[in-house]
């Protein structure tokens, strides 16, 4: 049996900490509109954090199914992004720490990290532990983003509603790692939130701002979000402007709210999941959104 604690290295000191909140997010799993991405990635460019330890990555990933990138100039070899999974100790806009793990989802010897990972919670006396990433829905963008909430006690995400009944889905170790650790006895819970569909391959701002909300909602951590909400506003105005030129992409979007609304009224449907075959000219919108994003992004290069 190997032992978890080899996975891992503590870097430096390692402060004692008072029921510290463990944030976690890996990339490689769906999030759509890159929420849970965002939301991490504007986390830690805009607080004060330090790395406290870091994962065997030889170990847990397969570089052959995603190579890092190597820089060659002219006649040698001058760099490597070499991947990192590593907790980082955070400080919220009030000064309240908090623990941040991210990086690269393993894909090898889930087992084992969760089985790490939950000794490093036990050893830094982690109160909670909490994720978040987007899912694509059959939803508008014209009306506020959904989140499914979900925990290893339903006491942990009171007052939130599950638009899903019993599914089956392919697994994560994100999810793994709720589900064992709830299991010895740690607090897990993770929130969902609910992308337009159409939007699902793009950075969505306001995906990350809803699923930073809610994780302040369930924490208490404060974090500073102007400048993430100004992107969204931005996004959501680009948006706009290309639904207006487009008489098809106005009826597509003025079906998504119909609806929602309908569903939002308490209609008998049973979920709000994409289903491109039951959307009005979902492919077409979708489409026609990618180009438009291509070509934004095009812009943004020149």
């Amino acid at each position: 049996m190997f032992d978890p604690t080899d996975l891992y290295r503590l870097s430096g000191d390692v402060p004692e900490l008072t029921d510290p909140v463990l944030l976690y997010h890996f990339d490689g799993f769906v999030d759509a509109g890159g929420a849970g991405r965002l939301a991490i990635g504007h986390l830690l460019g805009e607080l004060e954090h330090r790395v406290v330890a870091t994962f065997d990555v030889d170990r847990l990933l397969d570089y052959r199914s995603r190579r890092p990138i190597m820089t060659f100039d002219t006649d040698r070899w001058v760099s490597v992004e070499s991947p990192e999974i590593a907790l980082h100790l955070v400080q919220d806009s009030t000064g309240t720490p908090f623990l941040l793990l991210t990086g690269p989802e393993p894909d090898r010897e889930w087992e084992l990290f969760t089985a790490a990972l939950g000794t490093l919670a036990t050893r830094l006396k982690v109160s909670k532990l909490v994720t978040t990433h987007g899912i694509p829905m059959a939803v508008p963008h014209t009306r506020p983003l959904g989140v499914t909430g979900h925990a290893t006690r339903p006491e942990l995400v009171t007052g939130q509603t599950s638009a899903f009944g019993k599914v089956q889905v392919p697994g994560s170790v994100a999810a793994l790692i709720e589900f064992r650790l709830g299991a010895e006895g740690h607090d897990a819970l993770g929130y969902a939130v609910h992308v337009p569909h159409y939007l699902a391959q793009a950075e969505y701002p306001a995906a990350a701002v809803t699923a930073l909300e809610a994780v302040t909602r369930s924490t208490g951590l404060v974090f500073p979000l102007e400048s993430l909400r100004e992107a969204a506003r931005s996004t959501d105005t680009e948006i706009a402007e290309q639904i207006e030129a487009s008489d098809e992409l106005s009826t597509a979007i003025t079906g998504l709210e119909q609806q929602y609304d309908a569903f939002a009224a308490g209609s008998k449907r049973e979920n709000l999941m994409a289903e491109p075959s039951e959307m009005p000219t979902g492919d077409e919108l979708a489409a026609q959104f990618e180009a438009f994003l291509a070509e934004r992004d095009e812009q943004r290069g020149d």
